[in-house]
Order: structure tokens, then sequence, then C-alpha cells
């Protein structure tokens, strides 16, 4: 089984992350959108809230699930039998930030590849950082995220 794992925090998740994430379902027999516990961040949204989330808008997803996680990400990746790490990009930046870190986990496990992948010109301006502060601002995010999710973002401001 080709199983891919798609990290982020997904804080909280975006229609570029979706969209990332209906594309790669299309790729591999699974994927599993893995959502960190980033320490070097403070989040919105509690780990248990944006898994929530994310499995509110992937339902519809069969081959899609979706874990909470602490610790290395090749450890996770490995524990699930995936071979590869998937990581969505919007920018130049992005990639030279996600090619050191795809580097080091290659040396932490170098039967692990990270597979890089564009997301959609549509979104790509959109991040979890900008949603909320439009957000805070009390700004429109409708186009930014799902749908389903707008009442739950806005109700953390």
């Amino acid at each position: 089984m080709n199983i891919a794992v798609y990290p982020g925090s997904f804080d909280p998740i975006t229609n570029g992350h979706l969209d990332i994430i209906t594309r790669a379902a299309k790729i591999y027999d699974k994927l599993i959108v893995a959502v960190l516990v980033n320490v070097d961040k403070k989040c919105l949204f509690t780990i248990e809230e944006r898994v929530n989330l994310i499995k509110k808008v992937t339902k519809d997803l069969k081959n899609v699930e979706v874990l909470g996680f602490d610790g290395l990400l090749v450890d996770f990746a490995k524990i699930h039998n995936s071979k590869v790490i998937l990581k969505g990009l919007r920018t130049v930046a992005d990639f030279e930030y996600e090619f050191q870190m795809s580097l080091m986990n290659s040396k932490l496990n170098p039967d692990i590849e990270t597979v890089f992948m564009m997301t959609s010109s549509a979104y790509s301006y959109v991040s979890s950082s900008a949603v909320k502060q439009v957000a805070r601002f009390g700004g429109s995010i409708e186009g930014l995220v799902p749908e389903e999710l707008i009442a739950e973002i806005k109700s953390k401001f």
C-alpha cells in the first residue's frame, strides 16, 4: 500500500491545505494528515480541535486519516508504514525551509522520501497565520477556509 503522511500545524486548516489533501488523496492509496504539536507556535486551536476540524472537511475522502502527533516526523511515518512525507509548497521561501527539513529527515531515516506538491495558484497567498489575522480584525475569511469552518474560526475571536 502506498501511504503518504502530510504533516502540518493546520491552525486552522485552509483551502490551500484542503487543495493539497484532495489532490494527494487521488495519488496515494492512503493519506495520513498528521497534525503536529508545534512547540514553537502558540496555536489558536487545541490539537484535538484541529484534528476534528480536518476530519469534518475530509469526511468524504475515504482514504484520508487524520491523526495528531508529537515527536519526530520520520518516526511517525515509520510507525504508520509510510515511505513518503508530503509537503505542500506555496512559495520559494517555503521550498527553502522545507528542503532543509527534507534533508534532515533523510539523514534521520534515508528510507523515507519527501515529496513536494505545489498548491494551486488560487491559494498561493493563503496561510493559517493570514487567516487568523484577518479573522481577528473582523475581515472576511470566505474563500480562504472551508465554508463549514468559518463560524468555528470566528468564534475564537
